[in-house]
């Protein structure tokens, strides 16, 4: 609630001064303001926005941009001049450009790229190499690297030479002659020894932890929740060091992959654009794709249905209980999927963990399925108790309890078959390559109300088979 006021007053204390017109107000306002603020300014009032941009420094210009959602910058560089929009571009940090230009039609791409500089140009066309969703589309190569026959002296003097450029100057890396990454070491050991030891009396024998260029994003983000690094540095096949990832850009990925699994997991595509900006036409084509499928799927449910039609005009009452028993097997099913999909995201879970989540599963079921089973039976022997005393109308008939019988050993069967397929289905489509996400609750729902019904109508035969069937 705090916080909330002081966004408020914040907000309103922007607007009066910006109203003034008073440039040196406005800068020392915008410089007293953290980045995040600064970007929530231009979020609440994109009329200010190129205001706002002019009258930051360079540097936080281009701090504020990189934080900014797509929509947003695509309309900042549409509102500055050229002049402008090619300092932006070329302070902004290489990783940072590269994915704002991955958002980008390409006409526009290669316009933009006219204006950069050539060194900047050559790295972002060298970024641009990469497989799209690799971390060499995350690196920068703005780094600090020094050779093993460097002295401490010598290593401090190369940070105060280029160390300004660099995204982080925690780690120091170590390469040789042929470029090929030696060591990664801390700069406190270089503040805390002394200016003759040599470079080479400080490197360890452990491995180190290092990234390839081709390796997935996903990788990126698994390696420093593992290793509690702020960076990590990023190598080519030969082991020749090209860049640094930096935790910020892997956090920005991981954001977006958990959105993106969000959105499978409800049954769409992903938008990959905010929800309010994404026009009305793509939206819906990212939905409709699903819901096809789907709603063909459920069509199977009437072809269950025709088999067992002589069943259904015996015992009528048994489709009171449809909904209950396809419902039941269709809400364990999508809580198991839930559950799987996350744990692989966070690597809770992998392939070879397949047997110990189906045994896992398999007691879960179980043991579900027997809690709904005995409610289930118990609301049906309440109900024949209470329409037996006159309250409610006679519908179960004097065979009631078998048809609570068949109630509740459908819920085990089907809570149990549905426990199973959510939970064996991410599994297995990771292991054909595919995006565990898309076995979304939607699907896994659809595919266990089917052979729900298939499992309650053939419990319910074997049942009720001389009696009521």
């Amino acid at each position: 609630m705090e916080l909330e006021f002081e966004n408020h007053l914040m907000l309103e204390q922007f607007l009066m001064i910006v109203e003034s017109n008073d440039i040196p107000r406005i800068r020392e306002f915008l410089d007293d303001q953290n980045i995040s603020d600064v970007a929530k300014l231009i979020d609440e009032y994109p009329e200010y926005e190129q205001q706002i941009i002019d009258n930051l420094t360079i540097v936080r210009s281009a701090s504020t941009f990189k934080i900014l959602d797509l929509p947003t910058q695509k309309r900042v560089m549409r509102d500055l001049p050229p002049s402008k929009i090619a300092e932006l571009l070329n302070v902004l940090p290489p990783d940072d450009r590269t994915d704002f230009f991955e958002g980008l039609p390409s006409s526009i791409v290669r316009e933009l790229i006219k204006l950069l500089t050539p060194e900047e140009r050559k790295i972002t066309l060298s970024l641009f190499g990469y497989p799209e969703n690799s971390v060499g589309r995350l690196m920068t190569p703005d780094y600090v690297y020094v050779f093993e026959n460097n002295t401490v002296a010598e290593v401090l003097e190369i940070i105060r030479k280029v160390g300004k450029n660099s995204e982080t100057i925690d780690v120091i890396y170590v390469i040789n002659e042929k470029g090929e990454l030696l060591d990664d070491i801390r700069i406190r050991e270089f503040i805390l020894n002394h200016p003759s030891k040599k470079v080479s009396d400080l490197m360890d024998e452990r491995r180190v932890i290092a990234l390839n260029a081709y390796d997935d994003q996903e990788k990126a983000y698994e390696a420093f929740k593992m290793n509690n690094r702020v960076a990590l540095p990023v190598v080519s096949n030969s082991n020749k060091l090209l860049g640094i990832v930096t935790i910020d850009d892997v956090l920005w990925v991981a954001t977006e992959e958990f959105s993106e699994d969000i959105q499978k997991i409800g049954g769409t595509e992903a938008l990959e654009e905010p929800y309010l900006t994404i026009p009305f036409r793509r939206l819906i084509r990212k939905r409709v794709g699903w819901l096809i499928i789907l709603f063909l799927s459920e069509m199977l449910t009437a072809t269950a249905l025709a088999y067992f039609n002589d069943e259904i005009a015996k015992a009528t009452v048994l489709v009171l209980f449809m909904p209950l028993i396809a419902s039941s097997g269709g809400n364990s099913g999508s809580q198991a999927s839930t559950l799987i999909i996350q744990a692989m995201a966070v690597g809770e879970v992998s392939l070879m963990d397949w047997w110990r989540v189906m045994r896992r599963e398999i007691g879960s079921g179980f043991v579900l399925g027997s809690v709904l089973g005995i409610i289930g039976f118990f609301r049906i022997f309440v109900w024949h108790v209470l329409m037996a005393h006159g309250v409610f109308k006679d519908i179960y008939g004097p065979h009631w309890f078998l048809v609570g019988l068949s109630v509740g050993i459908s819920l085990v069967g089907v809570v149990l078959w549905g426990t199973l397929s959510g939970s064996m289905l991410p599994i297995v489509l990771k292991k054909l390559g595919a995006d565990p996400a898309v076995s979304s609750a939607p699907f896994v729902a659809t595919l266990v109300d089917v052979t729900g019904l298939i499992i309650y109508f053939s419990v319910s035969l074997i049942v009720m088979q001389g009696v009521m069937l």
